[in-house]
């Protein structure tokens, strides 16, 4: 199992009255975390694309953002998570043309991950005409881009989008393209990024049990791929919160501190597609804040990850068990940066070493076997 980290720009507004320009800082924190996870051993960083979403996510341009990090980092992989290649939002050729130039500027580390983006605040602030239609315009641009990457003399007429013949220009540096990911919400969206051939980035896991079945579902599927691009990017990514300080209880003090509450209120604020548990309250109404003993059970259940090195080691193994394929830390939150540095070293110290053994991405692996095969 492999590690990586996102970032999205996260702006709470508590944070924002103690410092007037913690917008700016937030971003500067985000690539201070992202340098830090490259020299810790971490092998992916994952950067949001999302538009007009107070506070949750202020990471809008990510395009810019990962273009600095390829200078700013050595050996990470830096994520597009995600890049809306949905026409209204970026048309798809522009969509090719940056994946391609930053394979180029990463040396090969770019991975290109798509989705629909995040609801009708989002979406219909795109002008996009409605949410229900977004599946349907995705599934008709994905398939396009790898045509654009691979032949020198492209052109599409379709419903959502057409353009004359033309060379796509740059083309993919190392061949035949970069990894191709989606951002999937549950089993049979899961089912259908396998059947495509590209790997799932499961923002939405809730708990290690929950990776378990979409993870089953994904690999059932994915043994029949008829895939969209050059090769199959056999890949599981999922998300957690984490918190690993040398002494365990500081960690859970910080975890009852760093706006777990006010960010999953948000979640629903603005992914309005999924449905909201009973359990969450309508907006402007927020969660509070987790108390030392729900920290613990959220630890104890595969909610959190929590604690010191050697228990952090132990509630990733949960995930490994599953059988994802790479488990990112949504960072900072509202984590000190001290902490989240802190954070990122002793993973990278105590436990990447004693999980992922293997030097090599997986992701290359793939991507080098299809280019040996001549795709």
């Amino acid at each position: 199992m492999e590690f990586g980290i996102f970032v999205q720009g996260h702006v709470p507004l508590a944070q924002l009255a103690a410092d007037p320009d913690f917008e700016h800082t937030s971003l500067m924190n985000d690539v201070a975390i992202a340098k830090a996870a490259d020299k810790a051993g971490f092998k992916y960083v994952w950067a949001s694309e999302h538009h007009f979403l107070d506070e949750y996510s202020h990471l809008a341009s990510n395009d810019v953002f990962l273009g600095y990090l390829a200078a700013a980092t050595e050996r990470i992989h830096l994520g597009s998570g995600i890049f809306n290649p949905l026409p209204q939002a970026n048309h798809p050729v522009k969509v090719a043309e940056k994946v391609a130039t930053l394979d180029h500027l990463s040396g090969g580390r770019f991975e290109f991950g798509t989705g629909r983006g995040a609801g009708s605040r989002e979406i219909l602030g795109l002008g996009l005409p409605d949410t229900t239609v977004t599946k349907e315009i995705w599934a008709e641009v994905v398939r396009e881009i790898p045509k654009m990457w691979m032949q020198d003399s492209y052109s599409h007429d379709g419903k959502w989008f057409s353009m004359p013949e033309r060379n796509v220009l740059p083309k993919p540096w190392k061949k035949p393209h970069p990894a191709m990911w989606y951002a999937a919400g549950n089993p049979p969206s899961y089912e259908m990024a396998a059947r495509m051939g590209l790997g799932v980035l499961g923002f939405s896991v809730g708990s290690a049990a929950d990776a378990e079945t979409a993870v089953a579902a994904y690999k059932k599927a994915v043994l029949s791929a008829e895939p969209i691009g050059a090769y199959v990017n056999d890949n599981v990514m999922v998300t957690s919160s984490a918190v690993c300080l040398a002494d365990g209880d500081r960690a859970r003090h910080a975890a009852t501190t760093m706006g777990m509450g006010r960010l999953q209120s948000l979640v629903f604020r603005y992914h309005d597609t999924f449905p909201r548990p009973d359990w969450i309250p309508a907006w402007p109404a927020v969660l509070p804040e987790p108390t030392l003993e729900e920290v613990e059970w959220r630890a104890h259940n595969g909610y959190l990850i929590c604690g010191d090195p050697d228990e952090v080691l132990t509630q990733i193994k949960r995930y490994e068990a599953t059988g994802i394929d790479q488990l990112v830390f949504g960072l900072p939150i509202q984590l000190s940066l001290a902490d989240t540095l802190e954070t990122i070293e002793l993973i990278g110290r105590h436990v990447i070493p004693k999980i992922d053994k293997d030097p090599v991405h997986r992701t290359t692996r793939f991507r080098s076997a299809a280019a040996a095969l001549g795709k």
